[in-house]
């Protein structure tokens, strides 16, 4: 790995590999096998997590709680077969307008 920002890369390439090559010791594979229900209930359990160790203000659970969210939505991004630089040029789209903005373009 060149630098920090190609970790997302890097852990959704082994999530790749977990899924298209599963093994009873993956936590990835087993959440495929469940299906889109069990990523999608990670998802919301991570994001309840964040936001209650973000009212916690515990610096540590937050940054252990976002880690585990963004695991879980690159999890999703791999069920659907898109790959981390979609988001990337999505956020780099939107990068210099302002939120409402942004918003108001997705509902013309």
């Amino acid at each position: 790995m060149k630098n920090d920002n190609e970790i997302l890369t890097a852990i959704y390439q082994v999530i790749q590999d977990r899924k298209q090559n599963p093994t009873e010791k993956s936590y990835v594979a087993s959440l495929h096998a469940k299906g889109l229900d069990k990523i999608l209930g990670k998802i919301g359990e991570e994001a309840t997590e964040v936001a209650i160790a973000g009212k916690g203000g515990q610096v540590d659970e937050v940054v252990s709680e976002v880690a585990d969210l963004w695991f879980h939505t690159l999890v999703l991004l791999n069920y659907y077969e898109l790959p981390p630089e979609r988001i990337y040029a999505e956020l780099k789209r939107r990068f210099g307008l302002s939120g409402l903005e942004e918003k108001a373009s997705r509902t013309s």
